[in-house]
């Protein structure tokens, strides 16, 4: 599972799986697990806004945060996800 950077953001990594870049660009958060199970799913827009699909086990403050850290560096994080889709930015509300 690619990930977007080598450590963690508030107690989570950032990252992807190959099988899901068929989707529009999307961040998953986890512990170090790295599973879907209790993760949280951020869809990013092209602005770096966020639409979250799904909240795992994760704490509304520390999806805040999570938010908060994607704005900051959606563009990096997308930089990454071309190098393995050719899927684009979330297009949805």
């Amino acid at each position: 599972m690619p990930k977007y950077f080598d450590f963690k953001i508030n107690g989570y990594y950032l990252y992807f799986t190959t099988h899901c870049v068929v989707e529009a660009m999307h961040a998953h958060a986890s512990d170090g697990r790295l599973t879907e199970g209790g993760s949280a799913k951020f869809f990013v827009k092209s602005n770096g806004d966020t639409v979250v699909q799904n909240r795992g086990s994760i704490s509304e403050a520390d999806i805040r945060r999570l938010q908060r850290f994607i704005k900051d560096n959606y563009e990096l994080m997308y930089a990454k996800w071309r190098i393995y889709s050719s899927e684009g930015f979330y297009r949805g509300e």
